[in-house]
């Protein structure tokens, strides 16, 4: 794809990248914004090529979900740095997007309730339910068989009604 075909693809799919991004990065709000751009700055630099072997949208989500990865590692390795005041500062500036998105009690009891849920099957189920994803692209996203995304898939659902209706398991 050429640069301009990379930015139209990269704009059709910005919403649902969005949604991947805030799910891969657990609802962190500032962090899934630096990995979408992060991501973006992968596939137009060039050091993430999409091989046409996937949709374009399975083979994004896959690059951000990779890239997530990523700053969850950089993120544990400044935790076990001291950081100095000026870094202390500029990270207690920060509000927290999850407490805002939890202020609605519904908001609020849907996303203990996704929280609960083992990260696979939370992440099978945001790829089908939100991102519009078949569960074969699903599994194509997460690097796993179509056999076991089903799994993730069915198991993900039951579990989340029984916690949605108040139900123990």
């Amino acid at each position: 794809m050429d640069p301009t075909e990379l930015s139209a693809a990269l704009e059709e799919h910005h919403g649902a990248a969005s949604g991947w991004a805030l799910t891969c990065c657990g609802w962190d709000g500032v962090m899934a914004e630096d990995v979408r751009q992060a991501s973006y700055l992968k596939v137009l630099e060039g050091r993430a090529a999409f091989a046409g072997r996937s949709s374009f949208k399975t083979w994004l989500f896959g690059v951000i979900r990779r890239t997530a990865a990523e700053h969850r590692r950089q993120r544990l390795l400044r935790r076990m740095v001291p950081l100095g005041p000026r870094e202390r500062a500029r990270e207690s500036a920060w509000g927290d997007p999850a407490a805002e998105l939890e202020r609605t009690e519904s908001v609020a009891v849907l996303l203990a309730a996704l929280r609960a849920l083992p990260a696979r099957q939370r992440e099978v189920l945001h790829l089908v339910f939100y991102q519009d994803l078949t569960i074969r692209e699903a599994a194509d996203v997460l690097g796993i068989s179509i056999g076991t995304a089903r799994t993730h898939y069915e198991r993900g659902k039951e579990r989340l009604r029984d916690l949605l209706s108040g139900e123990r398991p």
